[in-house]
C-alpha cells in the first residue's frame, strides 16, 4: 500500500523488464566447474551452493518447478502474524480476509523453497484492487537462491496502511512470484480490510 515501491501500469514482461539483461542461465554443475584455478572464487561458490554441490536438492520428488512457494506471512510489530497457506487450493485464499490497522506499518513476508538449480533474479509484484480499480502496485527484487533443503524467506520493506475513512474498506490482491527469465513460480489473490482497529 505504499507508495515506495510503486511501478507503472504495464503488462507483467514490463513491469520486470529493465535495461538488465540476464545471463543465460547455468545449472549448479557449470557453475561448479567455472573458474576452478581461482581459488577464493571456489571457496565463494561453495559457500554459496552449499550441500546443492554435493547432491541435487529435492524437495517434493515429481514436481519439476524450481520455486515451491508455500505462505504468505503479514507481520506488525505487537501483533500475532497472519498467514495464508499457499500449498493448497488457492481459489479459496480470498475467503481468508486479513484485517489491518489504518495508519499501521507492516511487511509481507514469502517463504519458499528453492529445488533442483539455482533461480536467479526472483521478483515479488503485488497489484491491490478496491472495487474493482487498481488502486496500488509495487514489485520488489527478491534476489537469488540456490537449492536447500530448508526454507527459505523474504520480507518486503515496511509498508504504511493508509489512513481515513475514506480508506476503510475491502481490498483485493493479486500476488506474483516471478524471476528474471519471466518463470511464473505462483499467481495468487488474496484480500484485507482496512479498519479503525484490528479487530
Amino acid at each position: 500500500m505504499s507508495s515506495t515501491e510503486e511501478v507503472h501500469d504495464q503488462e507483467h514482461h514490463d513491469e520486470v523488464a529493465s535495461s538488465y539483461v540476464p545471463p543465460p542461465p547455468k545449472s549448479i554443475g557449470e557453475l561448479v566447474a567455472a573458474d576452478q584455478e581461482d581459488e577464493s572464487l571456489r571457496k565463494y561458490k561453495e559457500t554459496l551452493l552449499g550441500n546443492a554441490i554435493a547432491e541435487n536438492i529435492v524437495i517434493e520428488p515429481g514436481n519439476p518447478k524450481k520455486v515451491l512457494v508455500k505462505k504468505l506471512v503479514l507481520v506488525s510489530e505487537g501483533q500475532t502474524e497472519k498467514t495464508l497457506d499457499l500449498s493448497g487450493d488457492l481459489s479459496q485464499l480470498k475467503q481468508t480476509v486479513f484485517t489491518i490497522k489504518e495508519g499501521v506499518q507492516y511487511r509481507i513476508r514469502i517463504e519458499f523453497f528453492v529445488q533442483h538449480e539455482i533461480v536467479t533474479g526472483l521478483k515479488y509484484i503485488q497489484k491491490t484492487y478496491r472495487k474493482g480499480i487498481q488502486v496500488d502496485k509495487m514489485a520488489h527484487m527478491v534476489g537469488s537462491y540456490a537449492p536447500k533443503k530448508d526454507l527459505q524467506s523474504y520480507t518486503t520493506p515496511l509498508e504504511d496502511a493508509p489512513s481515513g475513512l475514506l480508506y476503510r474498506g475491502h481490498y483485493t490482491v493479486s500476488s506474483l512470484f516471478t524471476d528474471d527469465d519471466q518463470n511464473e513460480h505462483l499467481k495468487w489473490e488474496w484480500s484485507f480490510e482496512i479498519k479503525k482497529d484490528w479487530n
